[in-house]
């Protein structure tokens, strides 16, 4: 993740008021922070995978009606809708994800994932906590602004299916169409800093499986069958074609075969050879372009090998390319920079890491999308390099069995970048209001 450190950039807000609320939001997260430390080691050690997420939505919804959220469950599988209202004004939305990745921890960590082969690798769980911390503290606050917060636990998004399954179950019909979305996402940043990005962000991608149909037989005689890994072969090298001459190279795109299953034994040539592929670009167009022509190639290939059979080509799912609003993107930048300083606000490109937040972006609603540093003070001078770039690549990424944020300093300032950017979209209340008592 070295792309997403270009230097320590920000510019002054010059709002004295802005500053001056940003620095009780600074002051006062140490108030919900144990509350949500406790959350995060508990969904930590019971990580649950995509579509599985019962306990956890189960868990994350007590939470919320805790905090005084009116709550629905069971939206697009196990997600989970929290209504926090406060008066006449915007509705903003804080979207965080429920599922966990099929991955082994190897962090050593006291609260470990006990469930064998799964694990918050992504940091859901940190997401999830900074969203109930952020609940917590505008419930106490409600002469700190006017308006609806949602709360929005996506399901299945390492599937990229969660969003786009709330959507269909008519998400936005239900429970009011929000005015923004706001998400956050940890990277192995120091802790302390955001990063945001101006244009695409995020990626579109489409998944591919690919079943080759060729002949099976006795290894012994190779001359008997169709050898459909021998034609899988041919597909892997000739799709990095796809991208090396067909496609622009100002136009970044990626074509990755992630897996291929065949057969069962070393004598044996099977019948079926399947593949999986993700294509990730920028543009709705390229990836349509770049889909077509995996599909050529597939077909190419198991034509000239003689298949007796067409192979089977499934496309999905997919997810669009997330772009930040401009209006409020501005907003939480503004904030973010009185919250936390002028240096530690980045500016990240454009990657080709892929997700369906930008799904929530449906029917003209603003989305705001920013990554949350969370690595600790201690792990970052430990970590080899002289550069901030070199440090990021050596440290433990997302998806990996060693990805561990720092708790305390992730969450402490998760809590406050997610508080900060709702009351940069929320109204301003003004007047006397009594604090420290939940929300209607």
């Amino acid at each position: 993740m070295g792309e997403f450190v270009k230097g320590f950039v920000g510019e002054s807000v010059g709002d004295d008021e802005l500053t001056a609320r940003m620095a009780e939001v600074a002051d006062s997260v140490r108030d919900v922070l144990p509350a949500a430390l406790t959350l995060y080691e508990t969904l930590h050690a019971a990580p649950e995978p995509s579509g599985q997420e019962a306990g956890t939505a189960a868990l994350f919804a007590a939470r919320l009606k805790e905090a005084g959220c009116e709550t629905a469950t069971g939206i697009g599988g196990h997600g989970v809708v929290g209504l926090l209202r406060n008066g006449p004004g915007p509705v903003v939305a804080l979207r965080a994800e429920l599922d966990a990745l099929p991955v082994t921890e190897a962090t050593g960590l006291p609260y470990a994932s006990r469930v064998p082969g799964v694990m918050h690798a992504c940091g859901h769980d940190a997401h999830l906590a900074c969203v109930v911390g952020a609940v917590d503290w505008l419930a106490a606050r409600p002469g700190a602004w006017s308006g609806t917060l949602m709360v929005i636990g996506q399901p299945a998004e390492e599937t990229l299916t969660g969003a786009r399954a709330m959507l269909d179950e008519g998400l936005y019909e239900r429970f009011g169409r929000p005015d923004v979305v706001l998400a956050q996402h940890v990277a192995p940043l120091p802790c302390g800093v955001v990063a945001h990005g101006p244009g695409p962000l995020t990626s579109a991608t489409a998944l591919v499986n690919v079943v080759v149909r060729g002949r099976g037989g006795h290894g012994a005689t190779p001359h008997l069958t169709v050898d459909p890994v021998v034609v899988a072969a041919g597909v892997v090298q000739r799709i990095q074609t796809v991208v090396s001459r067909e496609n622009n190279p100002f136009e970044p795109l990626v074509v990755t075969v992630g897996t291929l299953h065949a057969g069962t034994a070393p004598n044996v040539v099977p019948d079926t050879a399947e593949l999986g592929i993700s294509i990730r670009c920028y543009d709705d167009a390229q990836l349509d372009r770049a889909i077509a022509a995996v599909r050529r190639v597939v077909r190419g290939e198991c034509a000239a090998a003689g298949c007796p059979q067409e192979p089977l080509i499934t496309v999905g799912p997919t997810a669009p390319v997330t772009v930040n609003a401009p209006a409020p993107a501005a907003r939480v930048r503004a904030a973010h920079t009185a919250l936390l300083g002028d240096r530690r606000v980045l500016t990240t490109p454009a990657m080709l890491a892929s997700e369906d937040f930008g799904l929530f972006a449906a029917d003209g609603v603003g989305t705001v999308y920013w990554f949350l540093g969370s690595t600790g003070a201690t792990a970052w001078r430990a970590a080899p390099g002289r550069t901030p770039q070199e440090k990021t690549a050596a440290l433990p990424a997302n998806h990996t069995p060693g990805f561990a944020p720092s708790p305390e300093a992730t969450l402490r300032h998760g809590i406050g970048a997610a508080v900060a950017a709702a009351l940069a979209c929320l109204d301003r209340r003004r007047g006397r209001h009594t604090e420290h008592q939940h929300a209607g």
